[in-house]
């Protein structure tokens, strides 16, 4: 059983942060709870900056001012956000193979890699992308 430290891709904080575990799957929540409890939930500050975008774009609305979500959710119990680096932008632009061209996801592939920490996702390209390259630690989220 894995205890360390997860990095969230920017649907799975969302849903977390929201109480929705319906996108995700029961094991998935166990594990999102545990590492939660010990404060190794991973959140890229590329995650921050997609959901200020998808906010901004009307993609996404919430129920307060999304700086206001925002703030509320870096705050969210076991959330630890983690700057982005250059190492992280430089790796995020070197990924082998074919990778589909979403930057933040790049940056989040790269993240993963070079802290290789899992990243809990959905995201079914992102998920192809681990299997078919090493070193892409992942949890499949999916129900």
């Amino acid at each position: 059983m894995y205890d360390g430290p997860l990095l969230l891709d920017t649907h799975i904080w969302l849903w977390h942060v929201e109480g929705d575990a319906s996108h995700v799957a029961a094991g998935t929540t166990a594990l999102l709870d545990r590492s939660g409890a010990r404060r190794r939930l991973m959140v890229s500050d590329i995650s921050y900056w997609e959901i200020a975008v998808k906010a901004a774009k009307g993609k996404l609305t919430f129920s307060v001012d999304a700086a206001v979500w925002l703030q509320r959710a870096e705050q969210a119990p076991g959330i630890r956000l983690v700057p982005l680096t250059r190492p992280v932008l430089l790796q995020s632009m070197r990924l082998s193979g074919a990778t589909h061209s979403d930057p933040a996801d790049r940056m989040l592939i790269a993240l993963a890699q070079l802290d290789n920490v899992p990243l809990v996702t959905n995201d079914r390209l992102i998920l192809e992308y681990a299997s078919s390259h090493g070193g892409t630690p992942v949890v499949d989220a999916r129900p």
